[in-house]
């Protein structure tokens, strides 16, 4: 795998640090600035209504950019707007900086993978979308720990400006490792873009994200209750486990980059599959603390298995125009990230206990193979056979007729 890959994987680790960091810092945030815990919480809402705002958008601006440049102009966006959130004087302030933060987060995403399968063999596709997204599993091992610690003992303000920093290392690598003739302009400009994102695989790959990711956030939005109230852990004990979610992602991330170079269409399902069994599984798993932690380690493994075949399937999906569907397919994420959380409210609200969002995820994932199935026939619908007069006429070649030997 080539050393360029590591310039992507750079700003993937930034980008996971930012989005989640926050998560954990809103205490912090909430008393500084003399506000509510659900208030500082819209700070989460808004870097992720950036990103779904700004992945289709910017890819479609920079449409006709050569890549590298586009990639390095994204990350300078990123390192501003965390610079910006550590600024900020008030609440106002730091919301519209969050959601300048969020901005870039699916185009580079979404640029970064089409770059990324165009610096390896084609039987690599996957694993090297996998190495970019790696990342971002990293950045919820160490990235969101450490810039957690960073904020509650230096101030949340720390956090954003050494996150600022890791953007512009970022920016630095992609500079000195990806070489301009590796990403040159696209020749298809907007208009070709807009065309691939008009098929209707694309756009059923697209909604197997949404309802995908949509069945782990279900159950990840709702993980610390679980485990506080199912399992019995301290709520100090909760950002280790949360780091052990992160070393189930990275496994399952790089598991699932290698299988699916073998059969993309068969790692999506397995690891579709393998997250019903692991959420029906919940709620048994949450009784004791042993098992809870396998829990939240499998769930990793089990969702991110399918995140290398579903990006790829999009930009397969949207050959002539690949970045603008790669980067709606971070929008997608952003969408199962809101959508699922709201799932999985609505069945702990409605009494059913502590652990049933991880019930209602698992619905969701099932409904997620429903859609798959759907997206795998309308592929095969699609292979059209050659003409069949073609094939008549082709069996039909008459045989060479030997010349008559005088005698």
């Amino acid at each position: 795998m080539p050393l360029a890959l590591l310039a992507l994987a750079v700003g993937a680790f930034g980008l996971g640090t930012t989005e989640f960091v926050m998560m954990g810092l809103l205490p912090d945030v909430a008393d500084d600035l003399h506000i509510s815990i659900p208030t500082a919480g819209h700070l989460v809402s808004a870097y992720a209504l950036g990103v779904v705002i700004g992945a289709p958008l910017l890819a479609a601006l920079t449409a006709r950019l050569p890549r590298r440049r586009v990639l390095i102009s994204l990350m300078a966006l990123f390192v501003a707007g965390n610079a910006l959130s550590a600024l900020a004087p008030g609440y106002d302030s730091l919301l519209a900086a969050r959601f300048l933060s969020g901005l870039p987060h699916g185009a580079f995403f979404g640029v970064g993978a089409v770059v990324a399968t165009g610096l390896v063999a084609p039987e690599r596709k996957a694993r090297s979308v996998s190495l970019m997204f790696m990342g971002l599993t990293v950045a919820n091992i160490a990235g969101v720990p450490v810039a957690t610690l960073m904020g509650q003992h230096l101030g949340w303000r720390a956090t954003f400006l050494g996150v600022s920093l890791i953007g512009v290392a970022a920016m630095a690598a992609v500079f000195f490792l990806i070489h301009p003739t590796h990403t040159p302009a696209p020749t298809t400009g907007l208009r070709g873009e807009l065309t691939a994102l008009r098929s209707l695989p694309v756009w059923l790959a697209l909604a197997t994200t949404v309802v995908g990711f949509g069945a782990l956030f279900s159950a990840y939005s709702y993980i610390t209750p679980m485990l506080t109230h199912s399992a019995g852990y301290a709520e100090g004990s909760v950002t280790l486990l949360l780091a052990l979610f992160g070393v189930g992602a990275t496994i399952g991330n790089l598991v699932g980059g290698r299988l699916a170079d073998h059969a993309m269409r068969g790692t999506l399902f397995g690891g579709l599959a393998s997250m019903v069994a692991v959420l029906l599984l919940f709620p048994l798993l949450m009784r004791a603390e042993w098992s809870a932690a396998l829990a939240v380690v499998l769930l990793g493994v089990a969702a991110f298995i399918t995140g290398s075949p579903l990006q790829l399937m999009v930009m397969e999906r949207a050959a002539a125009g690949p970045s603008l569907a790669s980067s709606a397919n971070q929008a997608a994420f952003n969408l199962a990230n809101a959508g699922g959380a709201w799932i999985g409210g609505v069945a702990l609200a409605a009494g059913f206990g502590v652990t049933s969002p991880s019930l209602a995820g698992a619905a969701l994932a099932v409904l997620g193979l429903g859609v798959a199935s759907v997206a795998y026939a309308v592929d095969r619908r699609r292979e059209v056979p050659a003409p069949a007069h073609v094939r008549i006429v082709a069996s039909h070649v008459p045989e060479p007729v030997e010349p008559a030997h005088s005698s």
